[in-house]
């Protein structure tokens, strides 16, 4: 008996430094994606750029995704009862679903606005790091998320390390569009490589929702 209890002691130390790594992972995240919305919409007003002021709007909605996301790992790290982590797991992973919809319906509306308008990306030195910068940082923190999510067992932290791997896309994507638009002339790259991951951002959010 004593041995189980020691074992079921370590398991507990072990889970919450677990989540308290994810604290600081989510944590990066939302100052990481905080800076990105402000430098991503004030470069998009100055260049009159659709494409920075969706990146930028984006954003907005993954901040939203890793706030609740940090209130349930802070949950598990402040080692509450199993019923109670279970059931923000649940609550979380249902609005973290419901964050991937609201990232698929922006997609589709810059996409067909985009190709519709025939907008090309508007060139931005600011756009240009920023996106650079997020194609190196946000992989980094996606991958360590997906290790604690793997630890702790949460669904919700590892569906908000896949949107956070979207947000990498979406930065491809405008990165992408700028050089397609600068060496060839196809205006169009942008809103149609954004497109390609609609369908798996439906899928994501649905099986949250479920």
């Amino acid at each position: 008996m004593a041995k189980a209890a020691m074992s079921s002691g370590f398991a507990a130390d072990a889970r919450e430094r677990w989540a308290r790594r994810g604290l600081q992972l989510v944590g990066a995240t939302m100052a990481y994606n905080a800076l990105e919305a402000a430098v991503a919409l004030w470069a998009g007003l100055r260049a009159r750029s659709i494409a920075l002021l969706g990146f930028g709007l984006d954003s907005v909605i993954e901040i939203a995704a890793a706030g609740v996301v940090f209130w349930r790992v802070a949950v598990e790290a402040r080692g509450a009862a199993r019923p109670r982590v279970e059931g923000a797991e649940r609550r979380v992973r249902r609005f973290v679903g419901l964050t991937f919809l609201l990232l698929a319906g922006y997609v589709v509306l810059y996409a067909i606005w985009s190709l519709w308008a025939g907008a090309a990306p508007s060139e931005s030195l600011a756009g240009i790091v920023l996106a650079v910068a997020s194609l190196v940082v946000m992989p980094l923190i996606a991958m360590g998320k997906f290790r604690v999510a793997e630890a702790l067992g949460s669904g919700s932290l590892r569906a908000e390390a896949k949107e956070t791997l979207a947000c990498s896309y979406l930065s491809f994507c405008l990165l992408f569009g700028l050089a397609a638009n600068a060496l060839a002339r196809w205006w169009w790259a942008d809103p149609a490589a954004a497109l390609f991951m609609v369908p798996w951002l439906v899928w994501e959010g649905i099986e949250g929702l479920e």
